[in-house]
């Protein structure tokens, strides 16, 4: 009997890698989806995508950088456009909690009359060793709007396990699963976890949205990635479900999810947190 041949989208990713592994682990056939590979996925160039999916079974997809930009909508339509000729049995789809746009993308793939399975995940907990929060914290000092509203910070291992099942397992099929972590912190307390775990000092402001942006345009971020964070901050931050637990990783994987303080003593360990970085 063939093996199936799975392609991963964001392959390097803060959850594509650690599906990467996973199956290859279980020696699955697996296909990196980057711009790095051969060969190359980029989104921004669908001009050989059908080559990339030439093969493919079932896939996973992450869009980068997040499901709400402009645009994403159309890519998404286009790549699962391409599923569907090349007669794909499947696709899993890594989606935002309180993400109206990215409920647009879920749509397309729900309505493809392809097998799917939808991920809706929480705020990583990785967004704090692995992505805008990491120099703040290794600088001592963080400061950020919605400072007080609770996030059940969900841990990209945890993802990556629930994506792995629902890509091997027909049972998950046509379901949509929200990932999240079993607790809720504040901003401020997060950073408080991680002062302490690391046993640094790390001062945490609480501020507007209109400061935080400013800020990002002054230190010569890229407008859309002070888009994309205005819009979390303001659209998926400002909505009430955001604070909401699901119990879906516990349903799916027969484990309860990891907790943030464990994330955030386990990463402690590593020394990410504790190397300076000079401010210019």
């Amino acid at each position: 009997m063939k093996k199936d041949t799975f392609l991963i989208i964001g392959g390097t990713g803060k959850t594509g890698r650690k599906v990467v592994d996973s199956l290859q682990l279980l020696n699955q056939n697996v296909r990196i989806g980057s711009r790095s590979s051969q060969p190359a996925f980029d989104w921004n160039n669908a001009e050989n995508w059908e080559d990339v999916l030439e093969g493919v079974d079932k896939m996973y997809i992450t869009y980068q950088p997040d499901l709400a930009v402009p645009g994403a909508l159309q890519s998404i339509e286009q790549l699962i456009s391409i599923a569907k000729k090349k007669n794909l049995k499947k696709v899993v789809l890594l989606s935002g909690k309180g993400e109206r746009e990215a409920e647009l993308c879920e749509q397309v793939i729900i309505h493809s009359g392809l097998d799917h399975t939808i991920v809706r995940a929480s705020w990583f907990s990785q967004n704090f060793s692995e992505s805008f929060l990491l120099e703040p914290i290794q600088q001592g000092f963080v400061a950020l709007p919605q400072a007080n509203v609770q996030v059940p910070y969900v841990d990209t291992g945890d993802i990556a396990d629930v994506v792995v099942e629902a890509l091997l397992h027909d049972v998950h099929n046509g379901q949509i699963y929200q990932l999240t972590g079993p607790t809720t912190l504040s901003f401020k307390e997060a950073i408080a976890e991680i002062a302490k775990a690391t046993n640094s000092d790390i001062d945490f402001m609480s501020i507007t949205i209109d400061q935080y942006v400013t800020t990002m345009k002054e230190q010569g971020i890229p407008s859309d990635f002070v888009w994309l964070i205005e819009y979390l901050f303001t659209e998926v931050l400002g909505n009430p479900m955001v604070s909401e637990i699901s119990n879906d990783i516990e349903k799916v994987l027969k484990r309860k999810p990891k907790s943030f303080v464990d994330y955030v003593n386990e990463t402690g360990k590593t020394g990410v947190w504790n190397k300076k970085v000079q401010t210019a």
